[in-house]
């Protein structure tokens, strides 16, 4: 019986190959021949990977992009959920909806909604409207909790 935790390959051989398994390291096992003529043998394989990772030079370095800081605008009462191509999460209590073309808007959640439980991810479900409403709808967290969302409000760059 072969045991569970070894890495493990298993190989039909032919003889010259069990004549180099015969002088494999002591952790290798001997072939056995089966009834058929055929000849098995257990090996273990070890291997390493090394990753080279090169020294970029002060010339090659591209420049670290500057956060764009927005200012928040009154926002839409209803957004239609076909809009809607992403979520950032940029500060505690809001949802930052990136909408199709560009544009973004702030969803500020209810006070009472708890600042972690949305991070790792959450659900958002239309109404038959087909439209995200605040003051209506709610973001449904995938650890079962669920936030309101209580205003909409627009992001604008600041300059």
């Amino acid at each position: 019986m072969l045991h569970p935790a070894l890495p493990i390959l298993l190989l039909a051989v032919t003889a010259p190959a069990v004549a180099a398994l015969d002088a494999a390291p002591p952790d290798a096992v001997p072939a056995q021949q089966s009834l058929d003529g055929t000849m098995v043998a257990q090996m273990t394989i070890r291997e390493r990977v090394v990753i080279r990772v090169p020294r970029m030079s002060a010339a090659s370095r591209l420049p670290v992009p500057v956060p764009v800081r927005y200012k928040e605008k009154k926002g839409p009462k209803c957004v239609a959920a076909a809009e809607l191509a992403g979520a950032l999460i940029q500060e505690p209590g809001a949802v930052d909806l990136v909408i199709t073309g560009g544009k973004r808007l702030r969803a500020r959640l209810d006070k009472d909604c708890g600042p972690l439980d949305y991070y790792a991810g959450f659900y958002l479900r239309p109404a038959a409207d087909g439209k995200v409403c605040a003051g209506r709808d709610v973001l449904r967290m995938r650890s079962g909790a669920s936030c309101g969302i209580a205003t909409f409000r627009t992001l604008v760059a600041a300059k």
